[in-house]
């Protein structure tokens, strides 16, 4: 099973795109570090190893084939899978990455589901990999769970059923509360009730997706789990005073 807590370092130079990968990467349970630059996350991965890297290849002050170089010369980094992202499609390019030693490759523009599956394949590999040739951990140290804030475990449970209709008497499950407790902490924390919240979460995440290239409306109903095409075109309306199709127009103008 994939561990929940894995930590990404993220490096893009585009700030858009870099905050919409971020987002969802959080949404769907990893823990991620985003950087602008090379030099920037060089520094922090002396300081805090992540399970996995992934890098823009094209951009200012160091690129990503560059830093994919500098840290492999430290033995320390040598074992964590290194994801490229890039929109170049040249096969040249794209073989003396993988001459060079990076693990994977995701073309822009893409789904972020595929970038999620990917990460969970090379921590699978890896994980399978240390389970062979060392002995397990887990069965001499005792874990212990941090302690998370009420909306920060509610998103966490939201984002895991993000493509279902939440049920409200699961939700309170997983939470261990009761639904008038529910109900009463979503209100207290943000004003609004515990179906306008789910709903707008959603809706939020339908928004991350089309701000990374998805276009088609169906998909988004489908991945954030609305029961039908016209409730999710009605609420994202209401939510933010444009039509989907319309939504998508604007971003495109941009």
């Amino acid at each position: 099973m994939i561990n929940p807590n894995i930590k990404l370092v993220l490096i893009e130079d585009d700030l858009a795109l870099g905050n919409s990968i971020s987002e969802l990467l959080t949404l769907s349970g990893f823990e991620v570090k985003w950087f602008k630059d090379g030099n920037e996350a060089l520094i922090n991965l002396n300081i805090n190893l992540p399970d996995i890297i992934i890098s823009d290849l094209m951009m200012p002050i160091m690129n990503g084939e560059e830093l994919f170089l500098r840290i492999r010369q430290n033995k320390k980094f040598s074992t964590i899978p290194f994801i490229i992202i890039t929109a170049n499609i040249d096969d040249d390019v794209k073989i003396k990455q993988l001459k060079n030693g990076v693990n994977d490759f995701i073309m822009k523009p893409f789904k972020v589901v595929e970038l999620i599956y990917k990460i969970k394949n090379l921590i699978s590999l890896k994980n399978n990999f240390e389970k062979k040739f060392r002995p397990d951990p887990f069965s001499r140290i005792t874990i212990k769970l941090s302690k998370k804030d009420f909306l920060t475990s509610l998103d966490e449970v939201l984002a895991k059923n993000i493509k279902s209709k939440v049920n409200i008497d699961n939700l309170c499950s997983e939470l261990f509360i009761s639904k008038s407790t529910l109900d009463k902490r979503i209100r207290k924390l943000t004003s609004k009730n515990a179906s306008q919240y789910i709903r707008e979460f959603k809706l939020d995440y339908a928004v991350n997706l089309i701000h990374l290239g998805e276009r088609n409306i169906q998909y988004l109903v489908d991945e954030t789990g609305f029961s039908s095409f016209s409730y999710f075109s009605t609420s994202f309306k209401l939510y933010l005073d444009l039509s989907p199709r319309d939504f998508i127009k604007s971003t495109q103008l941009k």
